[in-house]
């Protein structure tokens, strides 16, 4: 039995039992999930080992993961914020603040068009090495010299990768700081968040390891398909497609493990936080935490959860629902209730807020389980969050 560390407040019960479930049925290794309610902390909960691939060191309060596509929904926040300090206009052409992007029919490609997935650049002609996707210029040179795989505006598809450059080009073309800059300056050294894009040295030593493991088979996967669809697998296996050359844009994989890759400030993926910290900044966006500020005004939080994509996605070959940076609930990605809006890392990781409860949601893992937008343990535990509320 794996010894759950931390609390819960009362009536949250259920979410301590569904992450030691977790552990029993479901292959977590090394996990912390952290809940809050109206800006308060009602479950913070960590349990296994630091590292996935070896190792006896246990996971402490305060260890942090590398939480992949989670780190969307905290870019998009920095987008979000220069346009409520009134920087940045989301109806612009992207080429307003970074002229070089203009090339190759993408004249018309708003900044809105990239929160949404909707620009028609989730892949690259030529893939960049991992060398490359790190050093701060290659990924935007690439960018902006491809051509869109559809008119902009017109159609979405998740930009797995290629978020990476579009976000981390455009907010120093804004603001003159990197995006892993102004979220350290802006939002995490206010509201004390263990959270960066871009880790710094002293901070290494907090950090576990992830590996892959396998995933639960039925009936422990919380509900959700095992299995993909057929179309999901083919697209996932044809070198042609979308979905394979935009989870391939950096070929050969990077090692995710490689503190290079830790230190690069990679938008798309590459964020490094706590459980907690992804918490505590969803329950920002949508009101104060510990009498501290509010990120989001509301017209800001009524951008981020309006939808301005849905239906078959180009590139995950499922239906997908999107605000301006956000996944919004759905049949792909469910969250806690229709309100709700956030983003999973592949692999497992998920943060979310959904204002209509007061909740904000945040979960880590090391263990890598084969999935992009619906993990069996997040969905687990989101669950049990639905039971504490329903009492």
């Amino acid at each position: 039995m794996v010894d759950v560390q931390g609390a819960v407040a009362d009536g949250f019960e259920p979410v301590r039992d569904a992450f030691a479930e977790n552990f029993a049925r479901r292959g977590e290794r090394g996990a912390a999930v952290t809940v809050y309610r109206d800006g308060r902390k009602v479950a913070d909960l960590w349990a296994g080992t630091r590292d996935a691939d070896g190792g006896e060191e246990p996971w402490r309060h305060g260890t942090a993961q590398i939480v992949r596509s989670a780190t969307k929904g905290v870019a998009a926040a920095v987008l979000l914020l220069l346009h409520q300090r009134g920087q940045v206009d989301l109806d612009a052409p992207v080429g307003t603040y970074w002229p070089e992007f203009k090339a190759a029919g993408k004249e018309r490609v708003l900044v809105r068009h990239l929160l949404a997935h909707r620009a028609g650049l989730p892949v690259l002609d030529t893939p960049l090495t991992p060398a490359e996707a790190i050093d701060g210029v290659s990924g935007p040179r690439a960018l902006a010299a491809q051509a869109p795989a559809w008119e902009p505006g017109t159609d979405h598809g998740y930009h797995a990768q290629t978020y990476s450059w579009l976000l981390g080009e455009l907010v120093p073309r804004v603001t003159g700081r990197s995006l892993g800059a102004w979220v350290a300056e802006e939002i995490s050294g206010p509201l004390g968040l263990d959270l960066w894009i871009g880790l710094p040295d002293a901070e290494r030593h907090r950090v576990g390891r992830i590996a892959d493991i396998e995933a639960p088979a039925a009936p422990a996967a919380a509900g959700l398909r095992v299995r993909p669809k057929a179309t999901v697998a083919d697209a996932y296996r044809d070198p042609d497609s979308l979905t394979r050359r935009a989870f391939g844009a950096i070929t050969p994989a990077a090692d995710e493990n490689d503190p290079a890759y830790r230190a690069a400030e990679l938008p798309a993926s590459g964020g490094i936080a706590t459980a907690d910290a992804l918490a505590r900044f969803y329950a920002s966006l949508i009101g104060p935490v510990d009498g501290g500020r509010r990120l989001f005004a509301p017209a800001t939080l009524t951008l981020a959860r309006t939808e301005e994509s849905a239906g078959p996605d180009r590139v995950l070959v499922v239906n997908t629902r999107f605000g301006l940076g956000y996944m919004l609930h759905g049949p792909a990605s469910p969250l806690l209730a229709p309100g709700s809006f956030g983003h999973p890392g592949r692999g497992g990781s998920l943060a979310f807020a959904d204002p209509e409860s007061g909740v904000a949601f945040g979960y880590v893992t090391n263990g890598m389980q084969k999935n992009v937008t619906a993990d069996p343990r997040a969905q687990a535990l989101v669950r049990a969050v639905a039971r504490s509320l329903a009492g």
